[in-house]
């Protein structure tokens, strides 16, 4: 087994990035490093000497940062001895992924699919920006709430633990996603003030649901089927309030054999490419502000552009 005292941090990644070309999916691979229990208030390359043994130190977070970028999932360390421990990498199953999946393009987020295993409110990463971005819109004073492409309701389930106030507002969710928006029905069964719509974003219009004091929209307006800038304008102009807000999630993320894998992902390119990302929230920025909308931008797994009316 291979010992990862002083080694620097290049040459352990590519050893392990040599080891796991040649692996299958869900084959493991162990070596030893400083138990990072060893020190505290400890950055990341410093020094350590204990027991006349030099070690370099490094974080929990460091090897979790590395197993994900290798497309492992980290497992639990096993002590070793008083000063080290065995780090353990499992190789992902790039199949495992509801990117790839197979099934048609309606049933791909539907109540069936890989997609419907994602629980994106038990992620940190996620839970931590969104609820920050309806606090800093004052969730509880829109009334009006309206959600594209709002799958099976988890986004409203998170407003309804976080306001007293939550059968005074009406909340209206779409999704073309036929099986998403019954599971959605039926979760909220019992709100009277909650409604679904399976319908197609590119045609609000026909809904004729007038107008929403907040919008949220999460990973959805950047779907391949949807231009992105004429239908984000088009929502701005036609379905959102003068003095509305509105919340926007773009995924900088892949979810792959049970891990959320951060860096979005385009195609005909091996590696995280966020060109696509940015282009879109810089934009949506831009537009916003020259809307008279104070405009901020939080998140890393996902980027969340929240906008309020400073009209």
């Amino acid at each position: 087994m291979q010992k990862f005292y002083t080694n620097s941090m290049l040459e352990i990644t590519t050893t392990l990035q040599k080891k796991l070309k040649t692996m299958q999916a869900k084959e493991k691979i162990k070596f030893e490093v400083l138990n990072p229990d060893i020190a505290s208030s400890t950055y990341s390359g410093n020094l350590i000497r204990h027991n006349n043994h030099n070690f370099v130190y490094r974080s929990y977070k460091s090897w979790i940062d590395l197993a994900h970028i290798l497309s492992c999932r980290m497992l639990t360390p096993q002590i070793q001895s008083d000063a080290t421990i065995i780090i353990i990498f499992e190789k992902l199953n790039p199949d495992e992924s509801f990117h790839k999946s197979i099934n048609d393009k309606e049933e791909k987020y539907g109540k069936a699919s890989i997609f419907s295993q994602i629980h994106k409110m038990q992620e940190p990463a996620f839970l931590h920006y969104y609820t920050q971005a309806l606090q800093n819109i004052h969730v509880e004073k829109r009334t009006r709430i309206l959600n594209l492409g709002v799958n099976s309701g988890d986004e409203f389930a998170l407003i309804k633990s976080l306001v007293t106030n939550f059968q005074d507002l009406e909340l209206v969710g779409i999704d073309y996603c036929e099986s998403a928006i019954s599971q959605a029905r039926e979760t909220f069964r019992n709100d009277t003030n909650v409604s679904f719509y399976a319908h197609d974003i590119n045609d609000l219009a026909t809904l004729n649901l007038g107008e929403f004091d907040l919008i949220i929209s999460i990973g959805t307006l950047q779907s391949s089927n949807l231009e992105f800038n004429p239908l984000l304008m088009s929502i701005v102009q036609n379905q959102l309030k003068r003095n509305g807000a509105i919340i926007l999630g773009f995924p900088n993320c892949r979810f792959i054999d049970g891990e959320m894998i951060y860096g979005a992902r385009v195609k005909n390119y091996a590696f995280s490419e966020m060109g696509l990302l940015y282009k879109d929230v810089i934009f949506s920025k831009k537009y916003l502000q020259q809307k008279k909308y104070r405009v901020t931008i939080t998140g890393k797994d996902y980027i969340f552009l929240t906008a309020s009316s400073i009209r």
